[in-house]
């Protein structure tokens, strides 16, 4: 029962913490863009997206390994993590040097030289950061991890925004992330050491270390992948089109990152009871599997219907000087159903042993995505880096649901249903919107909307009051719980 326990309260501090860390991120990015301006902005972000892309060459997987193995024996955390600290200090200096030399190969002016500069020290104390909660995960414990998360967020949004105040310059504004990346290595370093009693060493069993890269690999290629996927787009911007388009594009970008906390909030508890559904209960995991379409099928296609229709008045938040946005915006919208549905399927895959499935996936789906921004960027600018991530988030969704269908026996029937009712009611609401839009304030304006559309769903049988009831009860419920109700929109 202290395990069930462990768990439930795991998935609740998960969850208020991605909340108010995309509330927090979202609200500082929304200054930062007001203040910077696009050009500025597309150095900042070039900057981060850049040596994103190659940290995931200080962890290769390392992360994934660690906490499950430590879940399994936590007697051999110390061992396991000695070496793997031995090899993060190698390959952090050969990174680091990649990136020093790969950034000094580019056109690219003092200031964002300096700006990769100092994200170089965010990546390198992130990695170890990360690395020292993978350990905690190991015994069960998000609380720590949790609330870091929240307090990282809110020294970058304090320091950035005393820094924008006091009209200081783009490389001390940088700085306040390095900032909040000390302030996470040392409080990780200090859970790990004084709340999980771990002596902090550094070791080499040759033994040991082939084991670790042994079954790492697949974890490091996939992150590769989505690293190479989710950031490329920015530096292919930056050096195709210009910083101007990284800022630009960022707007666009932003908005569906943010959005996203809400199919990670409902797939936190969905995945353990997958898993559980796959050993024990396979027709009970087809209707986990189709009520979560439906649900997030019900939440995403009004999200994308009110964006493209208030898309002029969104961008307006940022300033005038980010209107360029508005198409970017309005196409990348309409990823955002692909986004969704794509968490599900992926939590399917990875709770019925499909990872390597899913990382082949993601491997088609980044290559599909370096290719197009290579021809579209220099025709579209950011509009052609948007056309990318949706084109490609359909293709993730297509490559999924060919592997689905192998795993379960499901029939999209009820969910396109579902999908032709939220349709309906949100042209119907899109209708409203046009209508209402010179009239009423935008904030107004979206409250009216959402109530209309939810009143519109329910009489149009989209969703019932038992599946209210379980939205609520999912986010409460443990692994292995079996809450017995009808997918959203079937009786």
């Amino acid at each position: 029962m202290t395990k069930i326990n462990n768990i439930a309260k795991n998935t609740s501090y998960l969850t208020i913490a991605l909340i108010l860390q995309k509330v927090i991120s979202f609200t500082y990015f929304a200054f930062l863009a007001r203040n910077l301006g696009p050009e500025n902005l597309g150095k900042y972000y070039f900057a981060l997206s850049f040596t994103t892309i190659f940290a995931i060459f200080i962890d290769l997987g390392f992360i994934n390994f660690l906490t499950r193995e430590v879940a399994k024996k936590q007697e051999r955390a110390g061992q396991l993590l000695g070496n793997i600290l031995s090899l993060k200090l190698i390959l952090t200096f050969l990174t680091t040097l990649a990136v020093l030399v790969v950034i000094n190969l580019f056109n690219h002016d003092q200031l964002t030289r300096d700006l990769v500069y100092i994200t170089i020290i965010c990546m390198v104390l992130d990695s170890f950061t990360t690395t020292f909660f993978a350990v905690v995960r190991g015994f069960h414990n998000l609380k720590y991890e949790s609330i870091t998360s929240v307090v990282f967020q809110l020294i970058v949004l304090i320091g950035g925004l005393s820094a924008m105040y006091f009209n200081l310059n783009l490389r001390i504004i940088m700085a306040t992330l390095a900032l909040a990346s000390v302030y996470n290595f040392a409080y990780s370093l200090w859970v790990l050491r004084s709340k999980i009693k771990i002596k902090l060493q550094f070791l080499y069993d040759a033994e040991v270390v082939r084991t670790i890269f042994r079954v790492s690999w697949p974890f490091a290629l996939f992150a590769i992948f989505q690293r190479l996927y989710t950031y490329l787009d920015s530096v292919f911007l930056s050096l195709l089109a210009g910083d101007y388009y990284v800022g630009v594009y960022q707007v666009a970008f932003k908005i569906i990152f943010a959005l996203q906390f809400l199919p990670l909030a409902f797939t936190a508890s969905l995945y353990p009871a997958m898993s559980n559904y796959w050993q024990s209960n396979r027709p009970q995991l087809v209707i986990a599997f189709e009520r979560a379409m439906a649900y997030l099928i019900i939440i995403s296609l009004p999200i994308i219907a009110g964006t493209i229709m208030l898309a002029d008045k969104i961008v307006l938040i940022f300033k005038s000087n980010y209107a360029a946005a508005t198409w970017p915006l309005q196409i990348t919208i309409v990823a955002l159903f692909f986004i969704f549905v794509n968490f599900p399927i992926g939590s399917l895959l990875n709770a019925c042993d499909r990872q390597r499935q899913n990382t082949r996936n993601m491997l088609a789906v980044t290559i599909v995505s370096i290719g197009l921004n290579l021809v579209l960027i220099p025709l579209f600018k950011a509009t052609g880096a948007a056309i990318t991530v949706l084109l490609t988030n359909a293709l993730m969704f297509i490559l999924g649901m060919l592997v689905v269908r192998k795993i379960i026996v499901y029939s999209p029937k009820k969910n396109i249903l579902v999908f032709a009712k939220s349709l309906l009611a949100s042209f119907l609401m899109a209708g409203l919107i046009f209508w209402l839009k010179p009239h009423v304030h935008i904030i107004l304006l979206v409250l009216i909307a959402a109530l209309f559309y939810f009143v519109l769903i329910y009489l149009l049988g989209g969703f019932h009051r038992a599946d209210l009831l379980y939205i609520i009860k999912s986010f409460k419920r443990s692994k292995g719980d079996n809450i017995e109700t009808p997918v959203a929109g079937v009786e």
